[in-house]
C-alpha cells in the first residue's frame, strides 16, 4: 500500500497523536512538516485539506482526514482488524468516547495550553489551565490506580493514544507529574508498546 501522508508540526501533541497511532499500527507513512510559525497552515493549499487551518491532517489515497481524534478513529476503524484499539463493544466504545472528549476539552485547554504558554512565551493567565490540568490528572490518577488503561480494557485503546502526548509533556508547561504515580506508570506502559515513537522534548521551565 502507498504510504499515508501526515501533515504535522513537530512540536504539536495533536500531530504526535496521529504519528503515534500510525506507528503503533505499523502503517507505512511519510511526514510533511507544516511551517506553523510561518503561517503555512493558513495558506490556500493547506486550507483545501483542512478549512480550520490546523494540523494534523492525513491523506490516505484519495481520502483526506483532519482532526487528531477523527484520525485516530479512522485509522483504528480501517486498519485494526482485531478491533483492539477501537472495540466494537458499545460500553468500551462509550468509555473511549468519554476520553476523546477529555482530550478535546480539559487536556487541550489545560496541559496543552500551559505548555504553549511556556514553549512559545505567550502571555496568558494560567490559573484556569492549571486548574483544568489538576482536575483532569486527579481523575486519570484515580482511574489508572485501578486499571492499566484509561477505558478499562485489557489492552490499550485510542483513548490512551489521545491522552498520552500532552500528559507526557505536561512538565514542559510547568505541570510536574511527581504527585501522580499511576499516571507515570501508565506513561511507561505506553512507551513500552511495540511501535511507540516519542515526541521531541522541550525545556522544562524552572520551578516557581
Amino acid at each position: 500500500m502507498p504510504p499515508i501522508r501526515l501533515y504535522r508540526f513537530n512540536l504539536s501533541g495533536h500531530a504526535h497523536r496521529a504519528q503515534l497511532m500510525l506507528s503503533l499500527l505499523g502503517l507505512p507513512f511519510e511526514m510533511v512538516d507544516v511551517d506553523l510559525p510561518g503561517g503555512a497552515h493558513k495558506a490556500p493549499d493547506f486550507l483545501a485539506r483542512n478549512p480550520f487551518g490546523q494540523v494534523p491532517v492525513i491523506e490516505d489515497g484519495d481520502l483526506t482526514v483532519a482532526d487528531s481524534n477523527a484520525i485516530l478513529v479512522y485509522l483504528a476503524g480501517r486498519y485494526d482488524e482485531t478491533a483492539r484499539w477501537l472495540p466494537r463493544d458499545p460500553v468500551a466504545a462509550a468509555r473511549i468516547q468519554q476520553w476523546l472528549s477529555a482530550a478535546a476539552g480539559p487536556l487541550a485547554f489545560g496541559p496543552a495550553r500551559a505548555r504553549i504558554s511556556h514553549l512559545f512565551r505567550r502571555q496568558m493567565d494560567l490559573a484556569e489551565p492549571r486548574a483544568l490540568a489538576g482536575q483532569l490528572f486527579a481523575v486519570m490518577e484515580s482511574q489508572l490506580s485501578q486499571q492499566d488503561w484509561l477505558a478499562g480494557t485489557a489492552a490499550p485503546t485510542i483513548a490512551d493514544v489521545a491522552l498520552y502526548s500532552y500528559t507526557a509533556h505536561a512538565p514542559e508547561g510547568g505541570l510536574p507529574l511527581d504527585a501522580y504515580p499511576a499516571i507515570r506508570a501508565w506513561l511507561a506502559r505506553t512507551e513500552a508498546l511495540p511501535g511507540f515513537v516519542g515526541m521531541a522534548r522541550s525545556p522544562v521551565p524552572a520551578a516557581a
